[in-house]
């Protein structure tokens, strides 16, 4: 795929009940080209049952938040499309989330109006060779320990544009350190981010 040297890619992330048979996605993450970044809890469909205790340990996302804090399936489906309609995103698990994206907007009942890409599908070769290390660097710089769908997505973007030196959007990535460093809390909800906002 052929895109221009200075193209910043949108990110998506997912967080999900598990992996394989039965698993289903429970958050959303998207990292905008311009930095900002957009959450989304899911409130699981009531056909979807599969939980996995050891996936919960690295998102620490309950099915009591999701009930309490989730939003409908076919409410993120729509603010999704709102969100992305016409563009390409890209993930770097590009098996899994496009697979639970998928999910989404079948449940949902509505067409999926933007299209999710493999990030790697972008890569030059200095990217491949160097992209675990320039990640462990970008982790470090904006000391992100938990396992979020936005923060993923901003720190998986944030290694392209390194990997590609290209410069960082300054103002959304100033913000989004200072919005994790200063407003961090014990509150669940998608709190991190330039637009990641509580849910009600």
């Amino acid at each position: 795929m052929s895109q221009s040297n200075s193209f910043i890619p949108a990110v998506i992330d997912l967080e999900a009940s598990g992996f394989g048979k039965g698993s289903y996605p429970i958050e959303v993450g998207v990292a905008l080209a311009d930095g900002s970044t957009h959450c989304y809890l899911i409130k699981p469909h009531p056909d979807w049952i599969c939980w996995s205790e050891e996936s919960e340990k690295l998102h620490g996302i309950s099915q009591e938040i999701l009930q309490h804090r989730g939003r409908g399936v076919k409410e993120v489906a729509d603010e999704l499309n709102r969100l992305l309609e016409g563009s390409t995103v890209y993930s770097d698990g590009w098996g899994f989330d496009s697979s639970w994206i998928a999910l989404l907007f079948d449940v949902a009942q509505c067409p999926q109006k933007f299209k999710v890409a493999q990030l790697q599908m972008l890569f030059n070769e200095q990217q491949y060779n160097s992209w675990h290390e320039i990640h462990q660097e970008v982790i470090k710089a904006f000391n992100i320990t938990r396992h979020r769908a936005s923060s993923d997505a901003f720190l998986i973007q944030q290694t392209f544009v390194r990997s590609r030196g290209l410069p960082a959007a300054p103002l959304s990535c100033f913000l989004y350190y200072l919005q994790h460093r200063f407003r961090w809390s014990a509150d669940p909800c998608c709190i991190i981010g330039n637009n990641d906002r509580p849910l009600d």
